[in-house]
């Protein structure tokens, strides 16, 4: 197993129930390995031609780049947002047993 066919996902939701339902369904489908949600967060960008200000709740999504598609699919029909934040990072290190059971639990049944 290559490490960089392990991926960390990130993407910011708005609430907290959403980020639990996100989750959930894709640790079920076992489409992640593992997620992290984490506390919220304060976002400002651009958005139609105003700024925004909001608050976000950030999500880390363990995963493989075999899975990347269909987790993508998955969060984008999940998620509130027109165009979520969806973007993927090749891990270059990490713990091999650890890396290992993220390849494990993402296999298909």
């Amino acid at each position: 197993m290559l490490p960089n066919s392990v991926l960390m996902v990130l993407t910011t939701v708005p609430d907290a129930d959403t980020a639990q339902k996100i989750a959930r369904s894709l640790v079920e489908r076992r489409l992640a390995a593992c997620v992290n949600i984490l506390a919220p967060c304060q976002s400002i960008y651009n958005w139609q031609g105003s700024v925004e200000d909001s608050n976000e709740i950030p999500m880390l999504i363990k995963t493989t780049a075999a899975r990347y598609g269909m987790l993508e699919a998955a969060i984008t029909a999940l998620h509130p947002h027109e165009v979520p934040e969806i973007v993927a990072l090749p891990l270059s290190h990490g713990l091999p047993e650890y890396l290992g059971w993220v390849v494990a639990e993402t296999q298909p049944d």
